[in-house]
């Protein structure tokens, strides 16, 4: 199993409610995709990430699927735009 995390930092926190309703909406539309949860966060910590993407995915396999899959690709300009920087952490579990 892999698991895959996000962090983003974004411009304006007003867009992690439609990042987050967008993401949530994959697991059911990509094959692999075992599990995906999104947090938005609530602490006004200066060094804090404003959202949150967890992911378990059945494989390396799966996880190049789910990056490529044309419904990921889909929420991908909306998350470009609205984020400053961005973390990924991917390993096997």
């Amino acid at each position: 199993m892999i698991k895959h995390i996000v962090m983003w930092k974004l411009r304006n926190k007003a867009d992690a409610e439609i990042i987050k309703d967008n993401l949530e909406a994959l697991p059911s539309k990509i094959p692999g995709l075992l599990k995906l949860e999104v947090g938005i966060n609530f602490s006004n910590n200066e060094f804090a990430a404003d959202i949150v993407l967890y992911s378990e995915l059945e494989s390396r396999e799966a996880l190049a699927i789910y990056q490529a899959h044309p419904e990921h690709q889909a929420v991908v300009p909306l998350v470009k735009t609205a984020t400053v920087s961005r973390l990924v952490v991917d390993y096997d579990a």
